[in-house]
């Protein structure tokens, strides 16, 4: 068992819970208030696939993953991708 993924894991899920379940959107690094139109379909957005991950990473340090840097790979395309499309769509 990996206890650091496991921890990573349970960080992402509480603040996946707080941002998507209580949309406590400011959260957020780098989220302006005004800028964004829509704050339930950000909080949304942003928590679920945070949640979603933080429950990938618990299992996987449960099961003892050998080779933990793939799973950080895809943590850091999920977040970049979810930058842009938030900047591109949602932003005015």
């Amino acid at each position: 068992m990996m206890m650091e993924l496991v921890l990573v894991g349970a960080v992402l899920m509480v603040l996946g819970a707080m941002v998507g379940f209580m949309k406590l959107t400011w959260l957020l690094a780098g989220f302006n208030e005004k800028r964004v139109e829509n704050k339930d379909k950000l909080a949304r957005l942003v928590g679920f696939p945070l949640l979603a991950i933080g429950l990938i990473f618990v299992n996987a340090g449960m099961v003892g993953v050998e080779d933990p840097t793939s799973l950080f790979a895809g943590l850091v395309v999920v977040i970049l991708v979810l930058v842009v499309y938030v900047n591109v769509k949602m932003v005015k």
